[in-house]
């Protein structure tokens, strides 16, 4: 791998890695209940928001990079109702964040301006890992708001 491109995956790794370190300490606190609550009507639960980036990453970077073969439900990231144990979708979004990481590490030079066809105005694969990142890190940022809002409620 070229300096550069190594120095892209490596930027990316901690990237990524650093969000799921955060939503960890951030969520290590709250119990499952807090975890799937919703502390304004209009919003979201930090569980809906962690089934959705794991849906994300799976979809754009697991199955239209590294050929998973992941089917996407976006729409039951936001409606389910199961309210899973906060551990098992922390461990789903982990297993997420290392099939990122591993396709990260598998791109030769080369591969970060491979043409990217998906649902969204990337281009290349640099693009696509690019803005899912920010896109995990915007998540981050909603979900620092709620976990502060939900630790005021009783566990």
């Amino acid at each position: 791998m070229s300096e550069l491109a190594q120095v892209v995956a490596d930027a990316f790794v901690t990237t990524y890695q650093e969000v799921r370190d955060a939503i960890h300490e951030l969520t290590a606190p709250l119990s499952t209940k807090q975890f799937w609550m919703r502390p304004f009507p209009h919003g979201n639960s930090i569980g809906h928001l962690l089934l959705h980036l794991t849906g994300n990453l799976n979809h754009y970077i697991g199955a239209k990079v590294a050929g998973t073969g992941y089917i996407r439900n976006r729409p039951l990231e936001f409606s389910d109702a199961s309210q899973r144990p906060k551990e098992q979708l922390l461990a789903d979004f982990d297993a997420a964040i290392a099939m990122v990481i591993a396709t990260i590490r598998k791109q030769r030079a080369e591969d970060w301006t491979a043409p990217y066809s998906a649902e969204t105005p990337s281009k290349n694969r640099l693009a696509v890992f690019h803005r899912m990142a920010a896109h995990a890190q915007h998540h981050l940022g909603q979900i620092i708001y709620l976990a502060r809002e939900v630790s005021k409620a009783p566990a």
